[in-house]
């Protein structure tokens, strides 16, 4: 089947490579030149496991284009699917202009029938308007064409997104007609074989589920940071105490562990354009302003104990940073945690000796060349000097460490674990100063101050 992406950015390039691995013949359109002529080379911009082989094998297959040619996109496929940006506006709210104009185009262009499918998350109502914007175009032009339009959110995880396509565990279709429906079906048929995934339901329910499926992984994330931040309180270890929830099976082990916050390109925005879309329909969403306070305050925390340990005084400190990215697996900075703990250092006058696997280029493209920052280009490199360790994204890499290592490059052994994977004893056997989150690192002072007694 013919097919059409207009963005190749994290989504759209891989619904696009995907789709195309698939058999489908795939154009993929985008406004940027160089991008686009890097792509039909087989080349890709963005680090994600098994995406550069996706790509390159269909490139050289012939299956997959891409151009800045918008005509030609149009032209090409009878499914247009919408895959741009919906960067988050001053208020919280999706930006959504590259969605409307892409439809304005799509009406403008198009000389026969098309499924135009949005692939960018959306608030509900989003698809409803792309239907009125392509009839305007088609009524512009005194044109009759038959459309359909298809709500077909994504739920890719950045660091197993080709793995995600490939072996979906739902397929969401929100369609209004059996015809639409009938198509997408066939159009995924290669991913949905085993057993049938494909979720039909309505447009506006399919637009929805993607952010209340964000929404709740997010809120999942908050809880547990906001218990472990009570078990730090009250001496408990939020690591034992996960183990113990998770372990009954209707709550599960996913998306509970405490850490030093979420980010990426869609929790923080979901959860903010999900709460906006709830107040623009005169209901307040307390909970989704909840679980956004809670992150913002947990993206805080490294900082925070970092300061008390030196007594608030950081002048002339400098801090070993493992991890930019927002989670392993993926170069992306999108409102990472790090960023925060970085750009809070710094103002406190501290300097970073930061490294991360494949971050680093990202890195120097968000904060440039600076005296107080130093890309180091291994783990090693990065301690050397540094009067502390701070861990911020749990890359396996980091897991295993070379303790003499560690003694010999930093000026202090001490190390601020913003993602709980190691073991505080363990830490302290080797001769540490350990700070996690939510490891009960006062309990002697916590048993003593209730009363309470041992045994």
């Amino acid at each position: 089947m013919n097919v059409t992406i207009f963005g190749t950015g994290y989504v759209g390039l891989v619904t696009g490579a995907c789709l195309a691995d698939g058999g489908h013949d795939v154009v993929c359109v985008d406004v940027d030149a160089v991008k686009v002529a890097m792509l039909n080379r087989g080349e890709v911009p963005i680090f994600e496991p098994g995406l550069n082989e996706v790509v390159g094998r269909n490139v050289r297959a012939g299956r997959l284009a891409f151009t800045t040619d918008a005509a030609r996109g149009v032209a090409h496929g009878l499914f247009q699917f919408i895959a741009v940006g919906t960067p988050p506006g001053p208020d919280g709210a999706s930006d959504l202009r590259y969605v409307y104009q892409v439809a304005r185009t799509i009406g403008d262009a198009m000389d026969g029938h098309r499924v135009i499918v949005t692939k960018s998350t959306v608030p509900v109502g989003t698809t409803d308007r792309i239907r009125a914007l392509v009839a305007e175009r088609l009524a512009t032009r005194g044109l009759d064409i038959p459309f359909q339009t298809v709500s077909n959110p994504e739920f890719l995880k950045e660091g197993a997104a080709v793995e995600d396509f490939m072996r979906p565990d739902r397929i969401v279709v929100g369609s209004e007609g059996r015809e639409e429906l009938e198509l997408l079906r066939e159009l995924y048929a290669p991913f949905n074989r085993n057993h049938n995934r494909l979720v039909a339901m309505g447009v506006r329910s399919a637009e929805l589920t993607k952010y209340a499926a964000n929404a709740m992984l997010a809120a999942r994330i908050s809880f547990m940071n906001e218990i472990a931040n009570i078990a730090e309180r009250v001496g408990a270890d939020i690591e034992q105490v996960r183990i113990g929830v998770g372990s009954d099976p209707r709550i599960g082990y996913d998306f509970i562990y405490a850490g030093c916050g979420y980010g990426g390109s869609c929790f923080p925005k979901d959860v903010q354009s999900l709460e906006r879309t709830a107040a623009g329909h005169d209901y307040d969403a307390t909970l989704l302003r909840a679980v956004e306070a809670v992150n913002g305050r947990q993206k805080r925390l490294l900082f925070d104990k970092v300061s008390a340990h030196y007594g608030g005084d950081l002048a002339g400190k400098t801090l070993a940073i493992w991890g930019l990215a927002f989670k392993p697996n993926t170069d992306d900075m999108r409102e990472a945690p790090s960023r925060v703990l970085i750009e809070a250092l710094w103002a406190a006058g501290a300097t970073v000796r930061a490294f991360d696997p494949v971050a680093g280029m990202e890195a120097r493209r968000i904060w440039g060349d600076r005296p107080d920052l130093t890309l180091c280009d291994s783990a090693e490199e990065a301690v050397e000097g540094a009067d502390a360790l701070v861990i911020v994204t749990e890359w396996r890499m980091f897991r295993s460490p070379d303790f003499a290592m560690l003694r010999r490059g930093l000026r202090e052994p001490v190390i601020f674990d913003g993602r709980n994977i190691y073991d505080p004893a363990r830490i302290a056997a080797e001769g540490f100063t350990y700070y996690g989150i939510g490891r009960g690192d006062r309990l002697p002072v916590a048993v003593e101050a209730s009363g309470a007694r041992l045994g």
